[in-house]
């Protein structure tokens, strides 16, 4: 099968890198370490960018496509800014890494992101939400709110990065590809230990009868033969089944969905009657809104979240529980007293 056809194959992405372009995204990304996500997300544009274009091979094309493509995305499809960022990255990444072409960044238009304010619940709000939830939904929420978490570092937790002495977790490899510390909050230390508890004699049970096995990053399988069965590597929220691992025929438990908590939190939402647009991802926006409420350094907050650019951590000092800039609406101000009479 030639390069071309593998670009545009409609297949699952593993047909489709047997070998060619995809084969050489899929290894080039992965030696840079880009999560899994990433590469589904590029390999996805390079499709989509390929198609659009008649299907001709990317190597015939440069920055007058690349351009025609982002445009058609922003007026055709209206997609959001990100998106189209997100695409002009991948695209950018498979010309410099892949085809080792120079592409002219200069006739490239890029959307500028809108700056929004980020969906924030009050304290209530958050505890309302949280007494619709339950089981491992509820703790991973908790955490979100907590610990400033985002989604996919609360499911991927590992147990030996649960740090109950130090009352931290220790995030591997998080957004950026960076390592940090979270606060584990006290009141879910017991909760956790139960759940733990409980996960571990899962756990125990399946070694026992030859399976126990998790995915362990990178090549850490080779260096650590064992690793993969050991309690100290298995997920703090494992799914709900196991499967096949193909490549070892080893029988693995993944780490629970996203979806599964995505959902539990939506009808959680639901059900406490808050009508706002709010995701798991607003859990996060809240634990730095709080945070900043309560007094805390935006120094400080900027670390926990792990943000790379303080004006990332800056967006939460608009959404303060005081109004627009800190500001008192006049309406609400006291009545001036009247001139001495």
């Amino acid at each position: 099968m030639s390069l071309y056809r593998h670009a545009v194959c409609k297949g699952s992405t593993r047909v489709c890198a047997e070998n060619g372009l995809l084969e050489e995204i899929h290894r080039a990304l992965a030696l840079r370490h880009y999560s899994p996500k990433t590469i589904e997300a590029y390999v996805g544009w390079l499709r989509r960018f390929v198609v659009f274009h008649g299907r001709r091979h990317p190597a015939s094309m440069g920055a007058k496509e690349i351009s025609a493509f982002l445009a058609s995305l922003a007026t055709g499809t209206g997609v959001a800014a990100s998106t189209q960022n997100q695409a002009l990255a991948a695209l950018l990444f498979v010309y410099s890494e892949v085809l080792q072409q120079k592409v002219d960044q200069v006739q490239l238009t890029t959307a500028k992101r809108p700056a929004r304010l980020p969906v924030v619940l009050s304290r209530s709000e958050i505890a309302r939400v949280l007494s619709k939830l339950h089981g491992a939904p509820l703790l991973i929420a908790s955490l979100l709110y907590g610990s400033g978490l985002r989604l996919s570092e609360g499911i991927t937790l590992r147990v030996k990065d649960v740090d109950f002495d130090n009352g931290q977790l220790v995030l591997r490899r998080s957004k950026g590809q960076r390592d940090r510390a979270a606060l584990l909050p006290r009141s879910l230390v017991e909760p956790l230990n139960q759940h733990l508890s409980a996960v571990r004699r899962q756990h125990e049970a399946e070694v026992s009868r030859g399976a126990g096995y998790v995915a362990l990053p990178h090549s850490l399988r080779v260096k650590y033969p064992n690793a993969s069965r050991e309690w100290a590597w298995h997920w703090v929220f494992p799914a709900t089944r196991t499967y096949l691992h193909a490549e070892t025929n080893e029988r693995r438990r993944h780490h629970l969905h996203e979806t599964v908590v995505q959902k539990a939190v939506r009808a959680a939402m639901k059900a406490a009657d808050i009508a706002k647009s709010a995701s798991c991802h607003s859990f996060r926006h809240s634990f730095a809104t709080h945070l900043l409420e309560s007094g805390y350094d935006i120094r400080t907050i900027q670390k926990l979240l792990g943000h790379r650019d303080l004006r990332t951590t800056m967006i939460y000092t608009h959404v303060l529980n005081r109004g627009p800039l800190g500001v008192q609406s006049p309406l609400d101000a006291p009545c001036a007293s009247d001139d001495a009479q």
